[in-house]
């Protein structure tokens, strides 16, 4: 495949991801979104993004280790916690990513099965 079939192909596939989403913002411009509905979509965000992290944290690792015991997974859960904690996106971020590179270290300095 050449280049230019390359960015031809980026090109239409990012024309169309714009044009659904534009579609949406211009033809409901004038519509009364329902209050079930609205209170549905709050739901979506959550949902998304359980749906992307969940099987990274659980299904994405190439360790030898069980999901149970792994550093993935104790960062998600120290994440969680602070997330429920804190109602914070950047203290969430900030702790689980704080607890998989200490856990990381410390696997690479003790030697710890994870």
């Amino acid at each position: 495949m050449s280049d230019w079939t390359i960015w031809a192909i980026m090109l239409a596939i990012g024309l169309g991801t714009f044009s659904l989403r534009l579609s949406f913002i211009e033809l409901l411009d004038g519509v009364a979104v329902p209050h079930a509905v609205r209170r549905a979509l709050r739901f979506v965000p959550p949902a998304v993004l359980s749906a992307l992290v969940v099987p990274a944290v659980l299904l994405g690792s190439t360790e030898t280790a069980p999901p149970a015991l792994s550093a993935r997974v104790l960062a998600g859960l120290v994440a969680l916690a602070i997330a429920c904690w804190r109602r914070s996106v950047v203290w969430t971020l900030v702790g689980g990513m704080a607890t998989l590179w200490a856990t990381d270290l410390l696997t690479a300095a003790v030697g710890l099965p994870w």
